[in-house]
């Protein structure tokens, strides 16, 4: 089945590596490509590809937005591409045909390929837009923090219920959880992360450090006013001044 292929990223080296591994499949008969969420809707309307690769991050209009401008009857089947594991849980309850995570592996983009052909082959209209309505309706809904983590580590997805987890640490532009005595590297920032989580259970303390607020058992004052967090497990942790107020409110009762 000969299929057209649009790939939308604003990072030419990622729709480089995708162009690549496409043009390896002898059923690609085309591949477009858009450079932002606009040439993107702008694309998909024109050359109605059976086959989107979409990132979610990009400036202006985002993944998510170019699904909302272009309608659920006209969106063709999406595969997410994105950089942050924040929206692996999203993509598969929205029930996208994928999800690719960055850097994108050979392996892991044929299984993507692969698996869109199949429900191309069996999908009809009705169905496909159903899927998108879903889409549009999870993006609709009043915003909810997450509950669980999708982490990948060694070709698999480890889910981590975010109340198990004692405090979180920035390692560049990757975060470590530490839940208990078990670690897992999760690709996105800290300050993305801070965002999709309920902060009445999660509280920056540092630049580098988040704590689940049910695992803090101590707070010592330290030096310029800034405190030593301790936690239920014996982790010590330095907050910062940028966070002391914070950490003020929470020492202090409400009456």
């Amino acid at each position: 089945m000969p299929l057209t292929t649009l790939i939308v990223d604003d990072e030419p080296l990622a729709r480089e590596g995708l162009r690549m591994l496409l043009s390896q499949d002898p059923e690609i008969a085309a591949i477009h490509e858009a450079r932002d969420g606009r040439e993107a809707v702008a694309a998909i309307l024109e050359a109605r590809p059976d086959l989107v690769f979409l990132d979610v991050q990009m400036p202006e209009m985002d993944g998510f937005s170019v699904v909302r401008e272009v309608g659920a009857e006209r969106m063709p089947a999406v595969v997410f591409v994105t950089a942050h594991d924040q929206y692996a849980i999203q993509a598969f309850e929205i029930n996208a045909i994928d999800y690719l995570l960055k850097p994108v592996t050979e392996e892991r983009f044929r299984q993507a390929l692969a698996r869109a052909k199949v429900r191309l082959d069996v999908r009809a209209g009705d169905e496909a837009s159903g899927r998108i309505l879903s889409l549009l309706e999870a993006m609709a809904a009043p915003r909810r923090y997450m509950k669980r983590l999708a982490v990948r580590s060694a070709g698999k997805t480890v889910f981590v219920d975010v109340e198990d987890v004692d405090w979180i640490e920035a390692a560049e532009n990757y975060v470590q959880l530490h839940a208990g005595k078990a670690g897992h590297l999760l690709h996105v920032p800290m300050n993305t992360l801070e965002k999709s989580l309920d902060p009445e259970i999660f509280l920056r303390i540092h630049r580098s450090a988040m704590v689940n607020v049910r695992r803090i058992k101590e707070l010592q004052p330290a030096a310029h006013g800034e405190y030593v967090v301790t936690l239920a497990s014996g982790v010590r942790l330095q907050s910062s001044r940028t966070y002391n107020e914070k950490l003020k409110t929470l020492a202090a009762n409400p009456f």
